[in-house]
C-alpha cells in the first residue's frame, strides 16, 4: 500500500492534510480547518475526495465539513461530538477501522483535549493523524478532559512504532520548544530546539514529527505518570516565555 500526504497551511497556524490512496486514487481530508483552502488544493491536485476524517468537533477542525461535502459529495466520518456543529455520515470511536481504497485507518481513542477526540493510524504506511492530542514537543490543552484521560491517550500514541510519522494539526513547535527548554538543558532537546528555531526562521514546517523523536524530547511524553503529566501541563498553561 502507499498513502500520499499533501500538507499545507490553513488559517493562522493550522495545517490542512489531503491524503490519497495510490491504489484506488481515492482521497480524504483530515479535518476541515478552512474549506476554501482545502477545495483549492483539491482542484490543483486533481484528486477525488471520498472522505472527510474528523478528529474532534472544534470549528478549526470540523468547521468546513458542510461546504466541502456540498462541493465534493464526500462522506463525513468522525466521533459523535462532531455533530455539535455538523452532521456525520458515519460515527466512529476507538477500535473502529476506516477504509480509503486499500488504505486501512485504525481509529485510536485520544480524548482529553475534547472528550471524544480520535486519531487515525495507517499502520501499513506508518502514519498517524493526531489532531490536537499530540504536538511536536507538546500536547493539546485540556478543554474538556482530565489529565488522566489525556495521559492515557498520549500513552496509546506513544505505544505506536517509533518510526511512525505523526501529523499534528498546528504549527506550535517553536513555542513548545521554548517551554521544554525551561524545564532543563537536556542536550538532545537543545539540539532539536536549535533545529526547530532554524526551520521556522526559514519559514519551514516542523510537522510531521515521529513517535520516537517525541518520546526522546517531548516533556509531556517523558512524564513518569499521569500526576507528573498533570504538573507539566499546568506549568505549560501558565508559561509566559
Amino acid at each position: 500500500m502507499s498513502l500520499a500526504v499533501h500538507q499545507f497551511p490553513c488559517l493562522s497556524d493550522n495545517y490542512g492534510f489531503l491524503v490519497r490512496d495510490e491504489a484506488s486514487g481515492l482521497a480524504a481530508c483530515v479535518d476541515t480547518p478552512e474549506a476554501g483552502a482545502i477545495l483549492r488544493e483539491l482542484d490543483r491536485l486533481g484528486w477525488t475526495l471520498a472522505l472527510i476524517l474528523n478528529t474532534h468537533w472544534h470549528p478549526d477542525h470540523a468547521g468546513g465539513n458542510e461546504e466541502i461535502k456540498a462541493r465534493t459529495g464526500a462522506k463525513v466520518v468522525g466521533p459523535k461530538e462532531v455533530t455539535r456543529i455538523a452532521p456525520l455520515d458515519r460515527e466512529v470511536q476507538g477500535g473502529d477501522e476506516v477504509l480509503l481504497g486499500e488504505t486501512r485507518f485504525r481509529v485510536i481513542e485520544s480524548g482529553g483535549h475534547t472528550l471524544g477526540h480520535v486519531a487515525y493510524y495507517d499502520a501499513e504506511d506508518g502514519i498517524a493523524f493526531v489532531g490536537d492530542t499530540l504536538f511536536a514537543l507538546g500536547c493539546g490543552r485540556l478543554f474538556e478532559g482530565t489529565p488522566e484521560q489525556m495521559w492515557a491517550s498520549l500513552s496509546r500514541l506513544a505505544a505506536l512504532p517509533d518510526d511512525t510519522r505523526v501529523y499534528c494539526a498546528h504549527e506550535y513547535t517553536e513555542a513548545n520548544a521554548r517551554f521544554a527548554l525551561s524545564l532543563g538543558d537536556d542536550p538532545v532537546l537543545k539540539a532539536r530546539a536549535t533545529e526547530v528555531f532554524a526551520a521556522r526562521a526559514r519559514g519551514e514546517p516542523t510537522v510531521p514529527t515521529t513517535i520516537g523523536l517525541e518520546k526522546a524530547t517531548n516533556p509531556f511524553l517523558r512524564a513518569a505518570n499521569a500526576a507528573a503529566f498533570a504538573d507539566v501541563r499546568a506549568a505549560k498553561d501558565s508559561f509566559k516565555g
